[in-house]
């Protein structure tokens, strides 16, 4: 399949990629949730003769898609399912029909992304090698992750899949431009939980209680320095409180305190170090004022390792398609993707697609009330991914 059929086949498709997006936003649904999602896009597949086997993690779908000699090489795409529980505060036609759920981090545009993918391939399956898996994957925002939950259910066997691509939008480029990172790219991500139980009583009898509050307020203080004194500082590391809850009146110390927050790293050891650090704090300065902690530390996504090979081809491919000028070399981020968990057992490409127009409107972050895109971006993502897809097929 030569490039310009390719390019003028993503041209020709974007009213119906433009549907199609536009229906996945106007009816999003949370994480686990997705089942008129997956029925849409079942049907969609369906109707483009593309078999697929459904139920995967509960609502996930995948599916191989055979061109000439298939038993070459296998090449899986990933796209997520789930929306976010956000209010949407866009005034548009496609805006979300569902109070307090929103496709604000960009998934309509994943699974639209790949349906485009697959509707090209599927229309050219002579002119090209190997077999595409594709998955459309639940749960990506919400712990434990729907890949953790596709891997268990071995997505990446029966083809074994040699290598994976995953795609995001990214309002920080203008549509048409695509970015690549290799190595390192995104941190793991966990969870933490803290309930400090002290004793309860009247504010102006503080020596009969055990002030829950003041000890979490030295706990939050200390577990600074797990990252500023215990990691090293050309490793990035993140560790957040974004909760604490604790008393209902001014002049009563509470019972109990509880904090919430999140540990990000890009180095999977320390990642382990660093929950013992944390436990170690917390239980000595609560043993040390009388008190008792409850500590969870869920362990989260894993950080996101783009395979250097890989990810070189690939963005090869992408100057080869869309110019030298539209490719742009991504900086480290320590927000998390469960596409780590992919990355992790096969050799995996996650990239960029730019979605604002010059940069001057859709500019609004992921997870916002107000994100939305250019559509054209999809024009140029599904274009690049094919082009890197069937780069790979090729060997």
């Amino acid at each position: 399949m030569n490039i310009e059929t390719l390019r003028l086949a993503a041209a020709e498709g974007m009213d119906e990629w433009s549907r199609i997006r536009r229906h996945l936003h106007r009816h999003p649904e949370l994480s686990f949730e997705e089942v008129e999602t997956a029925a849409f896009i079942s049907g969609q597949l369906r109707a483009w003769g593309i078999d697929h086997e459904q139920g995967i993690a509960g609502t996930g779908i995948v599916g191989v898609l055979e061109g000439r000699e298939p038993g070459k090489r296998c090449v899986a795409v990933r796209a997520e399912l789930d929306a976010l529980p956000i209010n949407e505060a866009n005034d548009v036609p496609y805006k979300s029909a569902r109070e307090g759920v929103m496709h604000a981090c960009g998934h309509d545009v994943h699974m639209t992304c790949l349906l485009g993918l697959l509707r090209i391939l599927s229309q050219h399956r002579e002119a090209w090698v190997g077999r595409l898996k594709f998955m459309f994957q639940p749960g990506e925002e919400k712990h434990p992750g729907g890949g953790s939950l596709m891997i268990a259910e071995g997505v990446l066997q029966n083809p074994t899949v040699d290598a994976i691509f995953g795609l995001h939008v990214y309002p920080h480029l203008p549509a048409g431009v695509v970015g690549f990172r290799p190595g390192q790219y995104m941190a793991s991500t966990d969870e933490i939980h803290i309930r400090i139980i002290g004793k309860g009583g009247h504010a102006a009898l503080p020596h009969q209680t055990i002030d829950p509050i003041s000890i979490a307020a030295q706990i939050i203080t200390a577990l600074q320095q797990v990252v500023s004194r215990k990691s090293n500082p050309v490793s990035p590391c993140v560790l957040s409180f974004g909760r604490i809850a604790g008393g209902t009146v001014n002049n009563v110390i509470p019972e109990f305190v509880e904090l919430s927050g999140t540990l990000r790293a890009m180095d999977e050891t320390w990642r382990t170090r660093a929950h013992g650090l944390i436990r170690n704090i917390v239980e000595g300065i609560s043993t040390a004022f009388e008190a008792h902690a409850e500590l969870d530390i869920p362990k989260g996504y894993p950080s996101l390792y783009n395979d250097p090979e890989l990810t070189a081809r690939a963005e090869a491919k992408a100057r080869e398609y869309l110019g030298d000028t539209q490719v742009r070399l991504l900086s480290l981020r320590m927000t998390a993707d469960d596409f780590a968990f992919y990355s992790h057992q096969v050799p995996g490409c996650y990239f960029r697609i730019g979605t604002s127009r010059e940069e001057r409107e859709f500019t609004a972050s992921v997870h916002h009330p107000k994100f939305d895109i250019d559509e054209r971006a999809m024009e140029t993502a599904i274009g690049t991914l094919a082009w890197a897809v069937l780069g790979e097929l090729q060997g």
